[in-house]
């Protein structure tokens, strides 16, 4: 390898490097935030801490001023806020909503990449054409949309909107159109009709790219804020995401109990991209060779 060659590995390496430092020091100061006293979280000077002063197993009293145990902010924030309902109802917003949007963008993607019909890429690259509208700009209409059908402050508002996607779509189709041909003749010649050809053999090879798919949806869903504040009105119905915004008052905010609660809503995806790990890697890079 010559200098240039090297000069331009090393300058893409530190490239890399400060990207990651730059997502990493926030994700570690929010995990220490958690575990800090209020009084910990700023300097005198309103300078930011990083790395808290105290670190007890039990609660514990120094000079008169009483030290919180490191985990004390997480039961503090459970309590402080109806977590438990608020994690129910994202739960199933994010489940229900990526289920039906996996299942929508399969279902199209199949259509658009085997079946042959009149005026199919054209439809296609219309429904891609979408992609390029900011969701502000349609976020009116679909309101108006969800009043006139009564569904304002209900999980219909929260979920149906989100269950079709030009994205998706056009990722799994680009998927399906690499899969053996054969195999769907195959299919055919044993009697097997579109939907079984689609269920039986197009999503079981699909695997790595239905696992991209729900991992993204599934984040998408979750971490909405936006969208679930303008069609709730009642504490019902709403989601993780608006009830963090409840540790922020109009003078003052309780940063560690927010710092824990925040790492309490990350737990599901962390989760999720854990088990979709192997199918998510494999995905992206097949993503990226299809262009």
């Amino acid at each position: 390898m010559n200098r240039v060659g090297l000069g331009i590995k090393v300058g893409f390496y530190i490239v890399l490097s400060i990207g990651a430092i730059t997502m990493i020091i926030p994700f570690l100061w929010m995990v220490f935030t958690s575990i800090k006293q209020p009084h910990e979280v700023f300097s005198a000077t309103g300078a930011i801490k990083f790395l808290p002063e105290h670190f007890f197993w039990r609660d514990t009293v120094i000079n008169g001023e009483k030290i919180r145990a490191w985990w004390g902010n997480y039961p503090d924030a459970w309590r402080e806020i109806n977590f438990f309902r608020l994690y129910l109802s994202s739960i199933f917003v994010a489940v229900v909503g990526t289920f039906g949007q996996v299942l929508t963008s399969s279902m199209a993607a199949y259509a658009f990449a085997r079946l042959s019909f009149p005026g199919r890429d054209k439809l296609f690259f219309g429904y891609l054409a979408t992609m390029m509208i900011p969701s502000s700009v349609t976020m009116i209409p679909v309101f108006v949309i969800m009043k006139h059908l009564g569904w304002i402050n209900t999980y219909q508002a929260l979920i149906i909107p989100g269950l079709f996607s030009a994205y998706g779509t056009f990722m799994l189709r680009q998927f399906f159109m690499g899969l053996p041909v054969e195999l769907e003749d195959a299919a055919k010649i044993d009697g097997s009709g579109y939907i079984g050809i689609w269920s039986g053999i197009i999503l079981p090879l699909a695997k790595p790219a239905l696992a991209t798919l729900t991992t993204f949806t599934f984040m998408g869903f979750w971490g909405s804020y936006m969208w679930p504040l303008v069609v709730t009105v009642t504490e019902a119905p709403r989601t993780l995401p608006i009830g963090l915004r409840y540790f922020v008052g109009q003078h003052a905010t309780n940063y560690t109990q927010l710092m824990a609660a925040s790492v309490i809503a990350l737990i599901p995806v962390l989760l999720l991209f854990v088990f979709n790990q192997r199918y998510f890697v494999e995905g992206i890079k097949l993503q990226g060779l299809k262009g």
